[in-house]
């Protein structure tokens, strides 16, 4: 059997920080996934353009709101 890398406490210490900033989890993964989506998947320009146009239309809600 292959040894751990990560110790249980450290193991248990991730668990808790999840646990306790659900939301601030939920925005790096995410975030991650974009990343992932963009660099792994888009492979036309017309994917690119479709994601300028979401994200030109919600930095303009933003600024509304702000």
């Amino acid at each position: 059997m292959a040894k751990k890398k990560t110790s249980d406490a450290q193991l248990r210490a991730n668990e808790k920080w999840k646990n306790k900033n659900k939301n601030k989890q939920k925005i790096y993964t995410a975030r991650s996934r974009a990343k992932a989506y963009i660099n792994d998947m888009i492979e036309t320009q017309e994917e690119i353009d479709d994601l300028l146009d979401l994200l030109e239309k919600k930095s303009k809600e933003i600024k509304k709101k702000g």
